[in-house]
Formats: structure tokens, sequence, C-alpha cells
């Protein structure tokens, strides 16, 4: 095997082995956090609160089946104990003929039975319940989409400022090589006696310090990136995960919709559907004070140890030797319950007062809140557009400077001084493009609807 081959099949090694680590590497973009975030246990279990509270509806209405109850009951008691009757739901002790006189001897005796009872008729509290479940559902439908929502926009938030960091590292990378540069020229300078050894010094300093600003920012990078696996739901390590959406940190966002109403927003939604609640459940209150219609039918067998002589058998105890059957209608009214459900009905008006008068606080903190981000979203536009043009001039103005520390024209802070001057206006341009797009994500934000945002990624 020549030298050659041998290379190749270190190289396919090579290649080999490292393809299980990129396998594993994650590429997110923005659009999928909208639906990674759907994932979170804390999304999920408002999801599954939400199913839950479905049953309420259905277990409403199904209050207009029939209730049928069947029971069996054997026991051994004194003579005395024998007589009763069989009742509605439960069973008095076995029936049997009455005693002439006080026995303690036992006797067994059974009973079997089967209720049937059926509510046709409620007079609209039937109507009420169903309504009120309903609302309670919309209700949770709504806070599932309001804990949807935040977490979708926090999880946006924190990729924007992950890519902000992103571009960080990029431009403190640049200034270790403009750091670096600096100082192999310093060397030849001062070999050349054209500069004094101390710019040496002073370059190994500075190049330290850029060296330690872009550890900080990797350390702050890596803490955004867990943030965003943990609210992404992703297993994935920080290292494992790349950003798709980097280069919108290199433009601005374009003919955004900033006539939205807020009419849609997830918060003005909960509101809403809670005032609705209220309402639902003063209208119970309101049904509670009416009459209840029961049609009712009932059917048992009895076996008693003691006969209509007051002879004991106690073989016949354990057999049904005596049947009935009965059915019957049963109008009821709470007389006395008017002063209650009047109290209650005087205190869900306030609850009710009480909805309507958040949801018109929550009305101007989204109308005040949406004005707000289409004012913030215009200035930041504008400052970015300010901070391209800085950036640019400081670029120009270092070239400069470096081309005259290079021809004995410049010192040392000069061109120092201009080198953090482009660095803090790579950086002040980052964040200016940074806030440009945390703007647009707060006017989505205030509109309730995200795609405000997601259309304008490219």
């Amino acid at each position: 095997m020549n030298v050659f081959h041998k290379k190749m099949l270190i190289s396919s090694c090579f290649v080999m082995l490292s393809l299980p680590g990129i396998a594993q590497q994650k590429t997110i973009h923005i659009r999928d956090l909208l639906l990674l975030v759907q994932s979170q246990p804390q999304v999920k279990a408002t999801e599954q609160q939400t199913q839950a509270a479905q049953y309420n509806t259905r277990m409403a209405r199904n209050t207009l089946v029939p209730e049928v109850t069947a029971a069996y009951q054997a026991g051994y008691a004194t003579y005395n104990n024998i007589t009763g009757m069989s009742y509605p739901g439960s069973f008095l002790p076995i029936s049997g003929p009455p005693s002439a006189g006080n026995i303690y001897d036992p006797v067994p005796g059974t009973a079997l039975t089967a209720l049937v009872k059926w509510n046709p008729l409620t007079f609209g509290q039937r109507q009420a319940a169903v309504e009120k479940a309903a609302a309670q559902y919309k209700l949770a439908g709504s806070i599932y989409n309001e804990t949807l929502f935040r977490q979708q926009y926090l999880a946006i938030s924190t990729y924007l400022d992950a890519v902000y960091l992103k571009k960080l590292l990029l431009s403190f990378e640049m200034n270790i090589e403009r750091t670096r540069a600096g100082l192999q020229q310093s060397l030849v300078l001062a070999q050349q006696g054209l500069r004094p050894g101390i710019d040496t010094t002073q370059f190994q300093s500075v190049l330290a310090q850029a060296q330690t600003d872009l550890l900080a920012a990797q350390r702050q990078y890596y803490t955004l990136i867990t943030e965003l696996s943990r609210l992404a739901d992703l297993p994935d390590k920080p290292d494992e995960i790349i950003l798709a959406d980097t280069s919108l940190i290199n433009q601005l966002p374009t003919g955004a919709d900033t006539t939205a109403h807020f009419s849609a927003h997830p918060s003005f939604q909960y509101y809403q559907t809670k005032r609705e609640v209220s309402e639902a459940t003063l209208k119970e209150a309101g049904r509670a004070w009416r009459p209840k219609l029961d049609l009712w039918a009932n059917a048992y067998a009895r076996g008693s140890g003691v006969d209509a002589a007051g002879n004991v058998s106690k073989a016949d105890g354990w057999s049904l030797s005596r049947k009935n059957y009965g059915a019957g209608i049963q109008l009821s009214f709470p007389i006395l319950q008017f002063s209650q459900v009047n109290l209650q009905k005087k205190q869900y008006r306030l609850l009710l007062k009480s909805d309507e008068t958040q949801l018109d606080q929550v009305k101007l903190n989204l109308q005040k809140q949406l004005e707000t981000a289409q004012f913030s979203y215009q200035q930041n536009l504008l400052i970015a557009k300010q901070a391209l043009i800085q950036s640019q001039a400081a670029r120009y103005a270092f070239d400069g400077l470096k081309l005259s520390y290079e021809s004995g024209l410049a010192d040392f802070t000069r061109l120092v001084q201009g080198q953090y001057e482009l660095l803090k206006a790579e950086t002040g341009e980052a964040g200016a493009f940074l806030q440009a797009w945390h703007a647009l994500l707060e006017l989505a934000a205030a509109n309730g609807q995200l795609d405000v945002f997601t259309d304008k990624l490219k």
C-alpha cells in the first residue's frame, strides 16, 4: 500500500468517525419554534387541562340520561330489627312483620332492588349548566392559547438574542485578528526602529482583553442557547444546535403591517371568555330557584327469616319470597332557598362587573402597547440606518489609521482608539439591527399575531 492510499484510508476513517457528531447537530429555524414550543411540558399540561375541560359539557348533557341503581343486601340481624321498607337509593333494615316483644335471637334477611330515576324536565337548569360548562371549556382553551403564545414569543425573543451574540462573536473574532495583525506589525516596526518596543507590549494587553471579551460572549451565547433548548423542549446540547436564521442581523425588516387590531390577542380573548363564564354562572344561579321534576320507578324483592305469625324460618330469610314494585312522579320546589339564591346572584353580578372592568383595562393596555410598539418599530428602523452609516465610517477611519500607523504618521493610542471605535460601531450596528427585529416582534406580540413577525423572515 503506497503513501497516497494510506492517507486516503486515514482520511476516510476520520470522516466516518466524525459523522455521528455531525449527525447529532440540529439546525433550528425561527418558524420551527412555533411547533417545537407546543411539546414543552408546561404547554402540554395546559393542553391536557383544556381537553379535560371539554368533558364538563358532556357530563352536563349526560344528566338527561336516566339513572338506574341496583343493589342487593343480605343481613343477619336480631329479630326486632327485621322490620322495615325499601327506600329509593338505599335500604332500611330488611322488611318483615313487626314483633310482639323484644326478641334478640338473630335471623337472616335479604333484599334486591332496582331504582330508576329520570329528570327529563329541569326548567332550564340543565341548559344553564351546559352553557356554563361550554364557557369553561372555551376559557380553558383561551388559557392554552395565551400560554402557547407567551412561550412562542419568549422562544423567538431568545433566538434573536442568540443571533445577536453570534454576530458579536464574529465581531470579537475579527477584532482579535486586527489586534494580532497590529501586534505583528508593531514587532516589525520595532525591529526596524520605526516604533518603540512598548507598542508590542500594549498590543499584547489589548489582545488579551479582546480574547477575554470573546470568552465572555461565548459564555452568554451558551446560556442563551441552553434557554432556547428549554423553551423549545430540545434534548440537544448547546454546541449541537445551529441557528439557521443568522442573516437577519444583517438586514432590516420591511413592509410590516402596523394597522392590525388587538382583538385577536390571546390576553384579550382570555378576559373576554372569562366574562362569558361569569355570565353563564350568573344565569345558572338565577335558575337554581326553580321546580325540579323527577320520574322514578322502583322494583324490589325481599326475604325474611320471620313469617307473618312471628315464626322463625331462617331458610326463608335467604330467599326472595316477597316482591314489590312502584312508580311515581315528584315535583319539588326549594321555597326557603330564595334568600340564598338571591345572595348568590348579587355576588355573581359583582363578579361579572369585575370581569367587564378587567376587560376594559386590558383593552386600554393593549391599545397603548400597540401604539408604543408601532412608534418603537419606526424609530428603531431609523436608528439602525444611522448605526450602519456609523459602522461604515468607523471602518474607513480605522483603515486610514492603520495605514498612518504603518507609515509612522499615527501612534499606538490613535490606532487602538480607532480600533475600539470600529468594534463599538460594529456591535452597535448589530444591536441596532437586533432592536429593529425585536421591535417588529413586539409589534406582532401587541397584535397577538406572531405571523406579523415570521412573514418577514426570508
